[in-house]
């Protein structure tokens, strides 16, 4: 019989509010996108510029940007159902709405070797207690699929970021050393290079709009 109470879908409302910071790490770009600009930070040798604040705040506003056509997939789909969310059939009807959507672009965006990794050691995990399907797009397999490729992506590119900023250090110093200045550190000198080279590069507008077209 469907629960009819509005008291029942507050409850539900607020245990899918209480999910919503760990879907924001997990399923969304959020993740690669906060890692890479903290490499770029680390690689420029100002620890604390941009403060963790503005850099997680970057990374929610540009994970939202990319996932809006998500979002705007789902919410289509709910009000053409003409869901109320006032029993709990509704709600499973939303979610299973909502999931389609979020599976594709997971699907999309997720190596095919995490995945066929996570459904092998899910039918030797779960194969006692019989809650595998053979569905290798479950979200339980696609979820740390994707995580994981998100991760192993933003150190590819932290790498590569990495490398130029590591040559300005070297010629650095060497030069210093040449100049027979050993007790400077190179980093006092380093520094404002690196950050000339960033700025002239234009850098950060380089940076996201790499980042948001690896989601296209």
């Amino acid at each position: 019989m469907p629960i009819e109470t509005n008291s029942f879908s507050v409850l539900i409302l607020l245990v899918l509010l209480g999910f919503l910071p760990l879907a924001a790490i997990t399923v969304t770009a959020f993740a690669k996108i906060a890692i890479v600009l903290g490499l770029v930070r680390n690689a420029l040798g100002i620890q604390q510029l941009p403060p963790n604040i503005v850099i997680y705040t970057l990374a929610v506003i540009l994970a939202s940007f990319i996932a809006m056509p998500i979002m705007t997939e789902i919410y289509n789909e709910i009000i053409t159902e003409e869901i109320e969310f006032i029993s709990l059939e509704e709600w499973q009807r939303a979610g299973e709405l909502a999931m389609a959507p979020l599976k594709e672009f997971l699907i999309k965006h997720t190596d095919l070797t995490q995945l066929a990794f996570f459904k092998a050691s899910a039918e030797k995990i779960w194969e006692s207690s019989g809650s595998f399907t053979g569905d290798e797009h479950s979200i339980a397999i696609l979820a740390p699929a994707f995580l994981l490729t998100e991760l192993t992506d933003a150190f590819k590119i932290g790498f590569l970021l990495y490398l130029p900023f590591l040559a300005v250090d070297i010629i650095v110093t060497t030069v210093l050393v040449a100049l027979g200045m050993m007790m400077v550190p190179p980093t006092t000198i380093a520094i404002p290079f690196k950050l000339m080279l960033f700025v002239y590069l234009d850098g950060w507008s380089k940076l996201v709009h790499g980042l948001v077209l690896t989601y296209i």
